[in-house]
């Protein structure tokens, strides 16, 4: 299948593109650099820089390459920036968003898969989190993709486009070639592997009185692997139908488990210090990915934390500059 991948340079995009490659799927990656890199892009894909915004650019790669379907993970997506930014994330994302799905209806593309977010479930009644939650969405950037999901049901009934919505919860690890490299960095398995490599004097504790067997946050990691794959998964089930998809191993590792489990994948210290929290921190979000495992056979292959940890290490190794000074392919 001809795929384009929005946002194909960045961290999950540019890892869902490698395992696309590799399950025998031609790719064109559309991506403005903003946050991506460009020498995350695999050498197999086509790779156009151009900005959603411009929908005269998408309609020359739409004619130009005409794809099958789409995965779209081009967005701004931090949810701090968003509640000070919220006319960038609830215009610029949704506006971005509304002219690649029109120039693929006028292209026919039939296919589209959403990366949705976790940042949904701001108030949620159950535990763990499944896809019948009622949507409390925590920020501008959450509500931005919930909007997003909502034209997608639309379009669906109206014009018969078939979609997938994944709302993933803390993706971490990498590839052997690809890995984390945001600035800023704001996750984190990167910040704690940055104290490691001497990046870092220490790592924050946003809070250790929180109603946890440790006192700090609990949240559920996923490895980007895993979620590539459940991309793929989704595609290839889209004939049977539109769906939405949380993701997530189901089990929750709280913030002082992630530090102490990086000290002994590293062999580091790794000093940490205990500081106020983070107004609208939930003390525990675990995803219930009961749904796509039943429909799809989705199974983590990395759902221990320390495989996760240890995967991120090695290219955190290997890589202490993340891409910076990497050639491009």
């Amino acid at each position: 299948m001809k795929v384009l991948v929005t946002g194909g340079a960045g961290y999950i995009g540019s890892i869902t593109v490698e395992q696309l490659i590799q399950a025998g799927d031609e790719v064109v990656v559309l991506d403005n650099l903003y946050q991506g890199h460009r020498a995350a892009v695999h050498p197999a894909a086509a790779f156009v820089q151009g900005d959603l915004a411009d929908r005269g650019a998408i309609d020359a790669l739409m004619a130009a390459h005409r794809p099958e379907a789409i995965i779209h993970f081009a967005s701004y997506t931090l949810v701090g920036e968003s509640m000070q930014k919220p006319f960038l994330y609830l215009g610029d994302n949704i506006r971005n968003g509304l002219n690649l799905l029109e120039s693929a209806a006028a292209h026919g593309v039939g296919k589209f898969i959403l990366s949705s977010t976790a940042n949904l479930f701001d108030d949620p009644e159950r535990m763990p989190i499944d896809e019948n939650e009622r949507i409390v969405p925590g920020s501008p950037y959450g509500e931005s993709k919930n909007i997003l999901e909502r034209i997608l049901y639309w379009l669906d009934r109206t014009m018969g486009l078939r979609y997938a919505c994944l709302r993933y919860f803390n993706a971490s690890g990498a590839s052997a070639e690809r890995g984390e490299d945001h600035t800023p960095e704001a996750h984190l398995i990167p910040l704690v592997l940055q104290v490691a490599l001497g990046q870092r004097a220490d790592i924050a504790i946003f809070g250790d009185d929180y109603p946890t067997p440790d006192g700090s946050c609990v949240r559920d990691y996923v490895h980007v692997l895993d979620l590539a794959q459940a991309h793929i998964l989704a595609l290839r089930a889209l004939d049977q139908g539109s769906r939405t998809y949380n993701l997530g191993n189901g089990q929750g590792f709280s913030v002082k488990e992630v530090i102490q489990v990086a000290r002994e994948v590293t062999g580091r210290p790794i000093p940490a210090r205990v500081v106020a929290r983070r107004p609208g921190d939930p003390a525990v979000l675990v995803a219930s990915s009961d749904k796509i495992r039943r429909e799809l056979g989705w199974s983590p292959q990395y759902s221990d934390l320390r495989s996760i940890i240890e995967s991120a290490w090695r290219w955190h190794l290997s890589h202490p500059q993340g891409y910076a000074g990497q050639a491009s392919e």
